[in-house]
């Protein structure tokens, strides 16, 4: 019997697999700056949710309570109003919890709060 030295194996040569690679690379270039945008949009969204809701719960502890508009409530005044499972503050995507507590972030009631780790160079929604 003679035996075939000439049979050829199955399987991808190194151009079609470098082709593939290269295909991959251009499609991660293109998707990976996509989804870091939409993070520090997500970010951004719920950063302004959660300081819409600082706003509304200030505005309600000042007419339960009948405060004037330069009174600045604490933290523990507005828990309640937060209307959140175990009344807890909202957490900040960037920064934790911390990022609104400070009286200074919660501001008096005509001051609108803020957060301390909120950034508009990298997060540039504006709050309205």
């Amino acid at each position: 019997m003679k035996q075939n030295k000439n049979i050829r194996k199955a399987g991808f040569t190194l151009v079609e697999i470098m082709i593939v690679v290269a295909i991959i690379g251009l499609l991660a270039a293109i998707a990976i700056p996509n989804f870091v945008k939409a993070r520090q949009t997500s970010q951004t969204n719920a950063c302004i949710n959660n300081l819409r809701q600082i706003d509304s719960a200030k505005q309600q502890w000042a007419l339960e309570k009948g405060q004037l508009s330069t009174a600045t409530p604490g933290t523990s005044d507005i828990v309640p109003y937060l209307g959140r499972t175990g009344s807890v503050m909202p957490a900040c995507p960037v920064g934790g919890v911390a990022a609104y507590s400070a009286a200074a972030n919660i501001g008096a009631l005509n001051v609108a709060p803020s957060c301390a780790s909120y950034n508009t160079n990298t997060h540039p929604a504006q709050l309205q």
